[in-house]
């Protein structure tokens, strides 16, 4: 259940002295080929990361044979400086690569890196490299686990993922459990299969999946500069399966990922669908969606176990949406407490107790429909993210 599930990758995650706590901060996932095919999408934020700025012109040339990721620093908002130490840190990995593996030779254009942590710092670099070169001893085909744990940062527990093709497979793992909205990516994710596909192919399964899963995980309304989620294709198994199915079996993988961000939203106590349905056209139904994910005076209220549904309807008269709002209905976990825009069922007969928490909203007003994944917002949550820095 890791990014070395798929034939043709060895990874590996070690202790660099990146974070204080002394956990593991670097992962190194390396593609063994034949091929190294790669797609990326990557935040929209106009602040980018380093990393990002870096990994996007390596993913224009299709080819990327090894992605460096660290946590305990996000290399972002550190100008010029920080970019070269993006580069320095693709110079080195590619060159202590190609020094243990005479095989596998390859230049900085062909390792995208990956970062998370505190916005604003450098990376200590004397700390950063030996970490790399550490890493590369350490590659192995059971290496996914330890690169999946290296890349944690608040998140409480490693995210990996694998879905089967036939006689190929696509694997994964991700970070994240805060800063956690859309465009594009939400977090960190490495995913990687053995099918055979060219980076075109890649690139249209991974954006026909993250449309569909990333990018409708909204747990808190921040947008990260480090967004990042790269596809390799190693090709060794030997069979390329149509575009359909891989975008199949990379929508499940990303789909697994999705849902573990969100179980593991900081501070969440509940974990919650809301479904819009009847939207006039899809673009509407997320807009609704995203709107009451984002709602603090409802996210609160799930917090407190109240299915507050006047709430629900108050954030949806916010958007550009196309209803009448004397036509909107509303269910928290199956009881329609809200029909045409008003009181139905009684409120007290909705059981919140549990984690799991479903807000359906019907708009009548199409035909069409999107599900956004979200979280309740809770003391814990405030505490971990005023005390983050200090």
């Amino acid at each position: 259940m890791s990014v070395t599930t798929p034939r043709g990758f060895r990874a590996a995650g070690v202790a660099a002295g990146l974070k204080t706590s002394g956990g593991a901060d670097v992962a190194l996932v390396v593609n063994d080929g034949p091929d190294a095919g790669v797609a990326g999408v990557f935040t929209t934020n106009r602040v980018k990361a380093a990393p990002v700025l870096w990994s996007q012109q390596v993913v224009q040339g299709g080819v990327v044979r090894a992605v460096v990721l660290n946590s305990g620093g996000a290399n972002a908002c550190t100008g010029p400086a920080g970019f070269q130490d993006t580069h320095a840190t693709a110079e080195h990995t590619a060159a202590a690569l190609t020094s243990v593996s005479p095989r596998l030779i390859l230049g900085a254009g062909e390792v995208a890196v990956c970062s998370t942590g505190l916005i604003g710092e450098r990376l200590p670099m004397p700390k950063l490299l030996p970490g790399v070169r550490s890493a590369i001893r350490g590659l192995s085909r059971d290496g996914g686990p330890a690169a999946a744990e290296a890349i944690m940062t608040t998140d409480t527990r490693p995210k990996t993922t694998v879905a089967r093709g036939s006689g190929w497979t696509v694997g994964g793992m991700a970070k994240g459990s805060g800063m956690l909205a859309p465009g594009m990516a939400t977090m960190l994710c490495v995913l990687t299969t053995d099918a055979v596909a060219g980076p075109a192919t890649l690139d249209e399964a991974l954006r026909a999946a993250t449309r569909v899963t990333f990018d409708r995980v909204d747990s808190d309304g921040c947008m990260s500069t480090n967004d990042t989620v790269l596809l390799l294709s190693s090709g060794a198994s030997g069979i390329e399966p149509t575009p359909a199915e891989l975008a199949a079996a990379v929508t499940a993988a990303c789909h697994d990922l999705a849902q573990q961000l969100v179980a593991d939203a900081e501070g969440a106590t509940k974990q919650v669908a809301i479904d819009v349905v009847g939207a006039a056209d899809e673009d509407e139904a997320v807009e609704v969606g995203r709107t009451v994910a984002r709602n603090n005076l409802v996210k609160t209220a799930l917090f407190g176990n109240d299915p507050n549904w006047g709430r629900i309807l108050a954030a949806v008269g916010t958007t550009a949406a196309a209803f009448e709002p004397d036509e909107v209905d509303v269910a928290v976990n199956g009881v329609w407490v809200c029909r045409g825009g008003a009181a139905a069922e009684d409120r007290s007969k909705v059981d919140l107790t549990g984690r799991d928490v479903t807000i359906r909203i019907d708009l009548h007003a199409g035909t069409s429909a999107a599900t956004i994944w979200t979280n309740d917002l809770s003391h814990a949550y405030v505490h971990e993210n005023s005390a983050y820095s200090t």
